[in-house]
């Protein structure tokens, strides 16, 4: 397949642009939601929502709108290189926004049902508001040569131009090499290695919609369907799962089923003593709070939920309202809790601050914005979150360690770092047990009892990692 010749540079500037013609509502909302995460890192699960209600689409239109935003963006590298050869340049020697439309329009052509025609014709009037009449054939033409291929022979292509294996599979899975190893690691620390390819398939499957019934405050649907593992978690068939939220006052809310799992893990390990008093230390944007406050409720325990930073305390108290139980929300450093409050809490849930690798389903953008660089100030600050929470724990307290990362410097590292650095006061539980003791179904766990690590590609949920830690009595 060899590459064409295109005479425009694809770097066109503003003075020849075209005056601007309608589009398709839905593409364009694609397009706005895709240049707002590339330009100012903006998160399209947040921001799309607002743009399909500003245009006001249809269900139809919302839906294509969705399609073409998440897909785009989760396999924005294999279309990188698709787009490279068609071009016959490489893509940063294209101009972003043209780049955008391209991305958008191979998305089209090579993974949806979408016409080649209407994909391409569509795509030439998207690059009519973003570019000159130079950049309009431009990305016409890279489309077309896109078009004139199958998505089989382009796979080929682009695997046989990988400089080695791990190339490839970040080529096809569209992934950075960094993070295929990360994975690798983590699989092979179970031995699973040979899951690695159903793994980064999964990644690039669009998440079903998952649901939480608060315990003790709100049945469950009559219609619904109850998740494989974790007891308040549903999913629900048709319509719009948000009128349920609306409709229970908040007391039903959105929430994947492993962020369940990873809360449910400390309320569950043991019974509940009337008067406990429990932290929610890295509280925000607040669904597992929720959770916990539902929990606490039930068994006659307190909760303290903190947050450091302003919007996200936010957010929890907006999460906490429909729980009738009064929840201080502290916008401390979480750092600093320990020395403040020592020994002052039963059980503390610690949600650290991670890379979000284990979320790429739904926050696809997230693998082009991390790096190995990203992992090393993290783990800093997760260690120190985690002596944070020690302090702040009492003897014979219950403490959740939970990254959304299965990373290994992220997850098991913390954890032994811990353990070494707290010998004599801290010891593990056996996290898989006390999963598998309140589980709906029996989970397929690696070989460590002692900590949790859930998959996209085995359990349907994020990749959640769980440990849960004991402080010794003294």
């Amino acid at each position: 397949m060899s590459a064409p010749r295109r005479s425009p540079s694809g770097r066109p500037g503003h003075q020849n642009r075209p005056p601007q013609t309608p589009v398709q509502p839905a593409r364009r909302v694609a397009l706005d939601v895709v240049q707002a995460v590339r330009e100012s890192d903006a998160y399209a699960n947040l921001l799309l929502p607002t743009r399909i209600a500003r245009a006001a689409l249809s269900p139809a239109d919302a839906a294509l709108a969705t399609e073409l935003t998440y897909g785009t963006l989760r396999m924005q590298g294999y279309y990188d290189r698709v787009i490279a050869v068609a071009a016959g340049r490489p893509v940063d020697k294209i101009d972003p926004p043209l780049l955008d439309v391209l991305r958008l329009g191979a998305h089209q052509l090579l993974s949806t049902r979408v016409a080649a025609h209407a994909a391409v014709n569509e795509s030439v009037g998207l690059a009519r508001t973003v570019g000159s009449r130079s950049g309009t054939g431009f990305v016409n033409g890279v489309l077309r040569e896109i078009g004139r291929h199958t998505p089989e022979e382009w796979r080929e292509e682009v695997a046989g131009r990988a400089k080695n294996e791990d190339d490839r599979l970040a080529a096809l899975y569209s992934h950075p090499v960094w993070v295929i190893r990360a994975f690798r690691r983590s699989l092979e620390a179970e031995g699973r290695a040979d899951e690695l390819e159903a793994l980064l398939e999964a990644d690039n499957a669009a998440p079903r919609v998952n649901l939480v019934a608060l315990p003790g405050l709100v049945d469950e649907p009559e219609d619904s369907r109850p998740d494989r593992f974790s007891p308040p978690g549903f999913t629900v068939g048709g319509g719009d799962p948000h009128g349920l939220v609306e409709e229970s006052g908040g007391r039903i809310r959105v929430q994947d089923e492993g962020s369940q799992l990873a809360a449910l893990a400390l309320t569950r390990a043991r019974p509940v003593v009337p008067g406990e008093r429990w932290l929610d230390l890295c509280a925000g944007p607040g669904g597992k709070a929720a959770l916990l406050a539902a929990e606490a409720l039930a068994g006659g325990a307190t909760l303290v939920a903190n947050e450091l930073i302003p919007a996200r305390a936010e957010l929890v108290r907006r999460a906490l309202a429909p729980v009738p139980l009064d929840v201080p929300v502290w916008e401390l450093d979480g750092l600093l809790v320990g020395d403040e409050h020592p020994e002052g809490f039963d059980r503390i849930l610690l949600d650290a601050p991670c890379t979000g690798l284990g979320a790429l389903r739904r926050r696809p953008e997230a693998r082009w914005r991390k790096t190995p660089r990203d992992v090393s100030e993290l783990t800093t600050l997760q260690a120190g979150l985690l002596d944070s929470a020690v302090a702040a724990l009492k003897p014979g307290g219950l403490l959740a360690y939970v990254t959304c990362s299965p990373h290994v410097a992220e997850s098991r590292g913390i954890v032994a770092d811990a353990l070494e650095r707290h010998a004599g006061v801290l010891e593990q539980e056996e996290t898989a047990t006390v999963v598998q003791g309140f589980a709906a179904e029996r989970l397929d766990l690696g070989g460590d009892p002692a900590t949790v690590q859930l998959w996209p590609h085995r359990h349907l949920t994020d990749a959640m990692f769980i440990a849960l830690l004991r402080k010794r009595s003294e």
